[in-house]
Protein backbone atom coordinates (compact mmCIF):
# COMPACT_ATOMS: atom_id res chain seq x y z
CA UNK A 1 0.00 0.00 0.00
CA UNK A 2 1.46 3.33 -1.03
CA UNK A 3 1.74 6.11 1.52
CA UNK A 4 2.29 9.81 0.92
CA UNK A 5 3.74 12.08 3.59
CA UNK A 6 3.97 15.83 3.04
CA UNK A 7 6.27 18.21 4.85
CA UNK A 8 7.68 21.70 4.55
CA UNK A 9 4.67 23.80 5.41
CA UNK A 10 4.78 26.62 7.91
CA UNK A 11 4.11 30.26 8.63
CA UNK A 12 5.85 32.74 6.34
CA UNK A 13 5.51 36.37 5.39
CA UNK A 14 4.18 37.58 2.08
CA UNK A 15 6.90 37.40 -0.59
CA UNK A 16 8.74 34.49 1.01
CA UNK A 17 9.42 31.08 -0.50
CA UNK A 18 8.73 27.56 0.70
CA UNK A 19 9.50 24.14 -0.66
CA UNK A 20 7.07 21.37 0.09
CA UNK A 21 8.09 17.72 -0.08
CA UNK A 22 6.03 14.59 -0.53
CA UNK A 23 7.73 11.30 0.27
CA UNK A 24 6.29 8.20 -1.37
CA UNK A 25 6.65 4.89 0.45
CA UNK A 26 5.34 1.38 0.00
CA UNK A 27 5.60 1.43 -3.80
CA UNK A 28 8.15 2.87 -6.27
CA UNK A 29 7.36 6.52 -6.81
CA UNK A 30 8.15 6.18 -10.53
CA UNK A 31 4.93 4.18 -10.87
CA UNK A 32 2.86 7.25 -10.06
CA UNK A 33 1.86 10.46 -11.69
CA UNK A 34 2.01 13.01 -8.90
CA UNK A 35 0.23 16.21 -8.09
CA UNK A 36 -0.32 18.93 -5.53
CA UNK A 37 -3.67 20.34 -4.53
CA UNK A 38 -4.61 22.86 -1.90
CA UNK A 39 -7.60 23.75 0.23
CA UNK A 40 -8.01 27.27 1.50
CA UNK A 41 -10.01 27.86 4.69
CA UNK A 42 -13.70 27.44 3.98
CA UNK A 43 -13.17 26.52 0.34
CA UNK A 44 -13.00 23.39 -1.78
CA UNK A 45 -9.77 21.65 -2.65
CA UNK A 46 -8.26 22.91 -5.91
CA UNK A 47 -5.57 21.80 -8.31
CA UNK A 48 -2.10 23.32 -7.97
CA UNK A 49 0.38 21.35 -10.09
CA UNK A 50 1.08 17.93 -11.54
CA UNK A 51 3.96 15.95 -13.02
CA UNK A 52 3.84 12.78 -15.07
CA UNK A 53 5.58 9.47 -14.41
CA UNK A 54 8.80 10.37 -16.23
CA UNK A 55 8.83 13.99 -15.18
CA UNK A 56 8.52 15.09 -18.81
CA UNK A 57 5.16 16.78 -18.49
CA UNK A 58 4.10 19.31 -15.93
CA UNK A 59 1.05 21.48 -15.61
CA UNK A 60 -0.08 24.22 -13.26
CA UNK A 61 -3.15 26.10 -12.26
CA UNK A 62 -3.17 29.17 -14.50
CA UNK A 63 -2.99 31.59 -11.57
CA UNK A 64 0.16 29.91 -10.23
CA UNK A 65 2.26 29.64 -13.38
CA UNK A 66 5.57 31.37 -12.94
CA UNK A 67 5.55 31.24 -9.14
CA UNK A 68 5.24 27.52 -8.39
CA UNK A 69 7.38 24.67 -9.72
CA UNK A 70 6.76 20.95 -9.34
CA UNK A 71 9.59 18.44 -9.65
CA UNK A 72 10.36 14.87 -8.72
CA UNK A 73 13.38 12.86 -7.63
CA UNK A 74 12.48 9.21 -7.86
CA UNK A 75 15.86 8.20 -6.43
CA UNK A 76 14.60 9.84 -3.23
CA UNK A 77 10.96 8.83 -3.79
CA UNK A 78 10.09 12.48 -3.37
CA UNK A 79 8.04 15.08 -5.19
CA UNK A 80 8.60 18.76 -4.52
CA UNK A 81 6.62 21.94 -4.85
CA UNK A 82 8.74 25.08 -4.89
CA UNK A 83 6.60 28.09 -4.07
CA UNK A 84 7.99 31.58 -4.59
CA UNK A 85 6.62 35.07 -4.00
CA UNK A 86 3.99 33.69 -1.68
CA UNK A 87 0.82 35.66 -1.13
CA UNK A 88 -1.77 35.55 1.67
CA UNK A 89 -4.19 33.90 -0.78
CA UNK A 90 -1.78 30.95 -1.03
CA UNK A 91 -2.70 30.05 2.54
CA UNK A 92 -4.19 26.60 2.91
CA UNK A 93 -3.55 22.93 3.43
CA UNK A 94 -1.45 21.49 0.61
CA UNK A 95 -2.07 17.87 -0.33
CA UNK A 96 0.08 15.49 -2.32
CA UNK A 97 -1.74 13.12 -4.69
CA UNK A 98 -0.67 10.06 -6.66
CA UNK A 99 -2.15 7.83 -9.32
CA UNK A 100 -0.74 4.91 -11.29
CA UNK A 101 -2.95 5.31 -14.35
CA UNK A 102 -4.85 8.60 -14.45
CA UNK A 103 -3.58 11.70 -16.26
CA UNK A 104 -4.00 14.57 -16.00
CA UNK A 105 -4.66 14.55 -12.29
CA UNK A 106 -6.01 18.09 -12.29
CA UNK A 107 -9.17 17.05 -14.13
CA UNK A 108 -9.57 13.54 -12.75
CA UNK A 109 -12.77 12.84 -10.84
CA UNK A 110 -10.94 10.29 -8.71
CA UNK A 111 -7.31 10.06 -7.59
CA UNK A 112 -5.90 6.88 -6.16
CA UNK A 113 -4.02 8.17 -3.12
CA UNK A 114 -3.83 11.33 -1.04
CA UNK A 115 -1.52 12.48 1.68
CA UNK A 116 -2.65 14.02 4.95
CA UNK A 117 -1.62 17.53 3.98
CA UNK A 118 0.72 20.21 5.24
CA UNK A 119 -0.43 23.65 6.32
CA UNK A 120 0.96 26.76 4.66
CA UNK A 121 0.11 30.12 6.19
CA UNK A 122 1.20 33.33 4.50
CA UNK A 123 0.87 36.50 6.56
CA UNK A 124 0.65 40.06 5.23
Amino acid sequence: QVQLVESGGGLVQSGASLRLSCVVSGRPSRNYAMGWFRQAPGKERTFVAEIDWQGDKTDYADSLKGRFTISRDDAKSTVYLQMNSLKPEDTGVYYCAADRVRWPLGTSRYIEKWGQGTLVTVSQ
